[in-house]
């Protein structure tokens, strides 16, 4: 059965790879028969496009879509997660970037995967995200949501930051560092682990706290529940503005004395896949893990 009628397309912008699977993908659905939307930004990368072909503004997708098809990097897809997880759309990649362990569709396999996915054929997991807010004077303000990583950091210059942790209201501790990540299972392949964090496996409802360069030698990497508030108080002696981030775009200048409080946001990313999708095979190709020492018929199962 086919409950994916309405396909929109987004593509990253200012990269020639993109346009041709764009372009690649209307033709095939149209030959599906099936209905194409384009956001704003997509159809001004298109030379030309079908006139036939829908275009409406990203705030409008939800209302128009069954199924959103990201082409890009894994950068696209977090973009578009922030934009559109609250509003329960399925969405899927196209892989035009560097890693791709949210973009699974290989884009010389663009039209043999996605008739399956369109057929029905596909497994489906849910990534949820992060909100981060600011307490200032008993007043809560959102500072915006992440899928990967919340991320503290001095901005320009590499100073260190000192800042009290709390977990659920409760006292962790006091550091001084470069910063602190806080990511998500989904998170855990990108910044956090260059940061030496832990890998997650995307099914887990955890977050990671992982200091950047910490001062004290017994600051390691600590995974709590993934429901947990999460806290840091930026020391009001503090002469450095620091920096707050999501996912490496939003970013907010932190003054001493902020509260900054994580949670997790109420409605996930539905993340759609090839039926053959592993995550430990996306982490053998990126990362470089070994393969089978010996020759095996049997497939990965997982998600």
């Amino acid at each position: 059965m086919n409950e994916f009628k309405r396909i929109a397309l987004i593509g990253r912008p200012d990269h020639s790879g993109v346009v041709l699977s764009i372009q690649r993908l209307i033709v095939f659905l149209q030959g599906k028969g099936l209905e194409i939307i384009l956001d704003e930004g997509t159809v001004a990368l298109l030379p030309d496009h079908p006139s036939d072909v829908q275009v409406c503004s990203r705030q409008e997708l939800a209302l128009l879509t069954d199924l959103v098809v990201v082409v890009g990097g894994d950068g696209s897809m977090l973009n578009v997660a922030r934009q559109l997880a609250s509003d329960k759309i399925p969405v899927i990649g196209v892989n035009r970037g560097r890693l791709g362990f949210l973009t699974d569709i290989l884009p010389q396999h663009i039209e043999s995967q996605l008739s399956e996915v369109i057929s029905g054929h596909f497994s489906e997991e849910t990534r949820f995200l992060l909100n981060a807010e600011i307490s200032k004077a008993g007043e809560t303000e959102s500072l915006g949501a992440a899928l990967n990583d919340v991320v503290l950091h001095p901005g320009k210059a590499a100073q260190m930051i000192e800042f009290e942790l709390f977990v659920d209201g409760v006292f962790v501790n006091s550091q001084e560092s470069d910063g602190l990540i806080i990511a998500t299972p989904t998170g855990s392949t990108a910044y956090s682990l260059s940061a030496g964090g832990p890998i997650m496996h995307p099914s887990l409802n955890a977050v990671v706290l992982v200091p950047m360069y910490p001062h004290s030698l017994s600051s390691r990497p600590l995974v709590v529940d993934g429901d947990s508030e999460i806290r840091f108080v930026v020391s009001r002696s503090s002469d450095l503005l620091p920096m707050l981030s999501c996912d490496g775009e939003v970013r907010y200048e932190l003054q001493p004395g902020d509260e900054v409080i994580v949670r997790k946001q109420p409605m996930p990313l539905r993340l759609i896949h090839p039926l053959d999708h592993s995550f430990y095979g996306a982490c053998r190709s990126k990362l470089g893990w070994g393969n089978r020492l010996l020759h095996s018929d049997s497939e990965d199962t997982g998600t």
